[in-house]
């Protein structure tokens, strides 16, 4: 069975992003002076892209997950992306809470909670102009 173009662009997307992400790692590191880390960071998202294709011949959820063409493991994915938002920005929140009982300002926490929030908003706004 053959592969639209769309399909396969799909499928190659993550592993795509794990070798820019990496050398965006790297370059940041190495800017900053720390190249060993730089390097590190290189290699853990090329070995996690890697293990994304290779898990994605023999696992049909994650084969699914990357050519996104079964609306039920799309479905799964979003619920599963929804946990995740949530639980980081409990997570975001904890840290803000924590920082500002410390005396601090409470960044970099209070921004990013206030990221979320905004785009929370926008997501929602968006949503309903569109359906």
């Amino acid at each position: 069975m053959s592969r639209s173009s769309k399909s396969v662009t799909t499928y190659w997307a993550t592993p795509a992003i794990c070798v820019v992400g990496g050398l965006a790692y790297l370059i940041s590191a190495w800017i900053g002076g720390r190249p060993g880390l730089g390097l590190l960071l290189l290699l853990i998202m090329l070995g996690f892209g890697g293990v994304v294709l290779l898990a994605g011949r023999k696992s049909e959820t994650v084969r699914h997950l990357l050519d996104r063409r079964d609306e039920r493991i799309t479905a799964i994915d979003l619920r599963a992306s929804a946990a995740a938002g949530g639980v980081l920005i409990v997570a975001v929140l904890i840290g803000a809470f924590v920082e500002l009982g410390r005396g601090h300002s409470g960044e970099p926490f209070t921004w990013l909670a206030a990221i979320a929030g905004v785009a929370y908003i926008v997501a929602v706004i968006h949503g309903r102009v569109r359906g």
